[in-house]
């Protein structure tokens, strides 16, 4: 992001006077889809592109915000119980409320903000958006400052309260934990994460953005998940000695055991949850060995499961990992809930170039509309930067 942008805008639309600047990434998730919800394990990472924020305290009980993106202008009072109804500036309500509620009096402020995270590729721009806006609270009007994770849980009640959104919590840990080369395995389960080394020397990570989103019929996230907890409940019944609270406590033997006691789908499903525990697990000992290429085996079997057992793919996420295989990608798969979106490439150097001018003209020749390409770089969670 442009500081001197961000800047100049917030100058132009208050009363000429500076205040501090802050910044919150987006973020990629290497490997670890649909699995938090069995309680396992996601290995995300904040990148180099997120939200931008100048605030400055205005002395009065009233927020006044510009969104510099959307050239949109709104105020509302601290105390105000309902809100604006922009939703952008829903984002901004909702963490000064959840601030009030920890117990932060938080005044009147000016704020302008902008954000280069791509939307629609997975990147979690509002999660960006809560974790710089909590930031700059924090740092403006905690006089006794409140943790990181009281920022990330106030992210993720402003989603479920007044946006809407019933998400995770991936998403703003990443933003608000990310550090500069390292990918944090996160237990979605208790919440202990780790943090393990990400410096590919030698290899590019880049998302391809497929601007695809298939509209379906029925709730798939739902019925998938429905899956899953159909299986926990054969489990159950199969080994009564043994608690299953979610697919997490179970085991490939486990899995095999009752494969004649549950339906086909259910079973190809909970054959995924499971591989996708057993790879995290197998990335996070290969990243500490600088072992990039298994790192890569396991995102292209990810996605094999993803298309193959979860069925959350689509023809175009697909076309995209098969040309990434023909170009010797090292790894590839799609990334996020699915049915769209994006591919996330671990790349050589040497092979990048030919990758994205391969992977941008086959595609386009086939589905008629350019694919975006996001290098990224995995960087520093949210922090003051001036």
């Amino acid at each position: 992001m442009d500081i001197e942008f961000v800047r100049s805008r917030f100058i132009k639309h208050f009363d000429g006077k500076t205040g501090n600047i802050y910044f919150s990434p987006g973020r990629i998730n290497l490997i670890g889809e649909h699995t938090d919800y069995n309680g396992g394990f996601v290995f995300p990472g904040a990148v180099d592109k997120g939200i931008m924020a100048e605030v400055r305290p205005n002395g009065t009980d009233t927020v006044m915000a510009y969104s510099i993106d959307l050239k949109d202008r709104v105020e509302f009072k601290v105390t105000d119980p309902e809100g604006p109804r922009a939703t952008w500036a829903r984002f901004i309500y909702g963490m000064v409320r959840e601030f009030q509620a920890l117990g932060v009096d938080v005044k009147g402020f000016n704020i302008a903000f902008a954000g280069d995270v791509p939307l629609g590729a997975g990147m979690s721009s509002s999660a960006a958006m809560e974790s710089c806006f909590g930031c700059a609270l924090n740092d403006l009007f905690a006089d006794n400052k409140i943790s990181k994770w009281d920022i990330v849980l106030a992210g993720q009640a402003t989603e479920h309260k007044y946006i809407g959104v019933n998400c995770g919590i991936m998403d703003q840990f990443a933003s608000v934990f990310g550090e500069e080369g390292k990918l944090m395995r996160l237990d979605c389960r208790s919440r202990e994460f780790e943090y393990f080394p990400f410096h590919p020397q030698g290899y590019k990570l880049v998302l391809l953005n497929s601007k695809v989103k298939h509209e379906l019929v029925g709730s798939p996230y739902n019925d998938r998940r429905k899956s899953c907890e159909n299986v926990v409940e054969t489990l159950g019944k199969h080994f009564p000695e043994k608690k299953f609270e979610t697919l997490r406590d179970a085991e490939m033997n486990e899995l095999e055991a009752v494969k004649a006691e549950v339906s086909a789908e259910d079973y190809q499903r909970a054959h995924f949850v499971l591989g996708e525990k057993e790879r995290v697990l197998t990335v996070c000992n290969a990243l500490e060995k600088d072992d990039y290429e298994t790192v890569g085996k396991m995102m292209f079997a990810t996605h094999y499961g993803l298309s193959k057992e979860y069925e959350v793919s689509c023809e175009e996420l697909d076309y995209l990992v098969e040309i990434a295989q023909e170009c010797g990608v090292t790894g590839s798969r799609i990334m996020g809930g699915g049915f769209g979106g994006c591919t996330i490439n671990l790349v050589k150097d040497d092979r990048y170039d030919q990758f994205i001018h391969t992977a941008t003209e086959k595609f386009t020749t086939k589905y008629g509309h350019v694919p975006e390409v996001y290098p990224v770089i995995i960087s520093q969670g949210s922090h003051k930067v001036m």
